[in-house]
């Protein structure tokens, strides 16, 4: 072999030394850069998931929030809505209750009233009182029960009040007490009146 074929030989012997290792910096290059970037590319999805989960749970809160504060309205408007249709309603019974007192029966409940307030006190002192609108119907009340009537200065609606005095008692067939003490306990639940 010549000299020159030597240093063909040898100069193509260290160019293929030098591609090889040449290639396996660039393998070992190539492959730390791919598991820098599958780090990088894992790092990444967690921060997302976490960042994800963190607007889901703000997404969340704030619906809880809206859903809580239309609650609220929805029940002070149910409050109110109940409130306008619980003083409606009660003004059609202080109606209704004044239709009944023009009736026939209206004179035969006070006459009740009264034998009932006369039969409790047992023959005790007591004052039986009227409402101011049942004025006309003294003469006829005392006249068909034999107790003496005293036309009241309050106006309670309606019905009959009686004290015995001995006894510290109030008898109340008053329909205002009825009617107020009515108003108090009312409350709508489902469509029906509880109380």
């Amino acid at each position: 072999m010549t000299i020159e074929e030597r240093i063909s030989h040898l100069q193509s012997a260290a160019m293929e030394e030098a591609r090889a290792e040449g290639n396996a910096i660039m393998k070992q290059h190539e492959d730390a850069l791919l598991g820098v970037f599958d780090q990088h590319r894992a790092e990444i999805l967690r921060q997302s998931e976490t960042r994800v989960k963190a607007e889901r749970v703000n997404a969340q809160q704030q619906l809880n929030m809206a859903m809580s504060k239309a609650q609220l309205e929805l029940k002070r408007e149910l409050s109110k809505t109940q409130k306008e249709l619980k003083k409606e309603l009660f003004e059609e019974v202080r109606e209704v209750v004044q239709e009944y007192m023009k009736t026939e029966e209206y004179p035969r409940l006070l006459m009740a009233y009264i034998e009932k307030a006369a039969k409790f006190a047992d023959g005790a002192s007591m004052t039986i009182y009227i409402n101011p609108t049942d004025e006309d119907k003294k003469e006829y009340l005392e006249e068909h029960t034999g107790m003496s009537l005293t036309v009241s200065k309050e106006d309670f609606i309606g019905g009959v009040r009686a004290v015995i005095h001995e006894k510290n008692i109030l008898i109340d067939h008053a329909f205002k007490g009825a009617i107020e003490g009515e108003y108090r306990k009312f409350v709508f639940k489902g469509g029906v009146q509880v109380g």
